[in-house]
């Protein structure tokens, strides 16, 4: 059984190794974790010899099957316990993150079968992000951000690359939210602002917004 530590580590691995097919860079984990390199160095040392990472000193950090796994295992885990939160026990989807941090680490696998099938075997967190099953396989999403959705066209909102309590506290405040149709009215050259339309409401956000809302293009 790994601890809460080195489960963490394989998590931040998956999820940098999704952006790129390069070895993972001891400095990309520390900066992802808020730690320090030389602990890096010293904990992915212990995965590799446990055969859940290969590393090798200037060409990175990669997953091992087992490893991935793993990961992928911690991240079903968190984002069950995130639709539980939401769906059942009524949690914004702001304040879900911190508290999946922590249930994430629970080790049975009889109680997240039961959970995974008490929520109806979801497909996506309330992020919008997918959910793995318990092989540990994963279907992406195919998405794109609002900023490049262009004018008069229609784009489902699918989920959010900043999940920040501020940031999604910003969205509940504006009404936009996973499933809601999006249309692109307006963008406006001097700053790449963007005057859209959801149910009828107008308004204009900035690009830095537009540059965290995933969508789906209705067309």
């Amino acid at each position: 059984m790994l601890s809460k530590s080195e489960e963490n580590y394989l998590k931040a691995i998956f999820h940098l190794s999704i952006k790129t097919e390069k070895g993972i860079s001891t400095n990309a984990i520390a900066q992802q974790l808020d730690t320090k390199a030389s602990s890096v160095t010293d904990m992915v040392k212990r995965l590799a010899e446990k055969e859940l990472v290969f590393y090798k000193k200037y060409q990175g950090v990669e997953l091992t099957a087992s490893g991935e796994k793993i990961a992928a295992n911690v991240i079903r885990k968190h984002r069950l316990w995130e639709v539980l939160l939401v769906e059942k026990f009524n949690f914004n989807w702001d304040e879900v993150h911190e508290v999946a941090e922590q249930l994430e680490h629970i080790h049975s696998e009889k109680l997240i079968n039961e959970l995974d099938a008490f929520l109806g075997h979801p497909k996506y967190d309330p992020h919008g992000d997918p959910i793995p099953d318990k092989e540990g396989n994963i279907n992406f999403v195919e998405k794109a951000l609002l900023s490049t959705i262009a004018i008069t066209e229609k784009a489902l909102c699918v989920g959010v690359k900043d999940t920040s309590s501020d940031f999604l506290r910003y969205l509940d405040k504006q009404g936009i939210a996973l499933g809601k149709e999006i249309k692109v009215l307006e963008k406006e050259a001097f700053d790449n602002s963007m005057q859209i339309e959801i149910e009828g409401n107008q308004f204009v956000i900035s690009q830095q917004i537009a540059n965290n809302i995933y969508v789906k293009n209705k067309g």
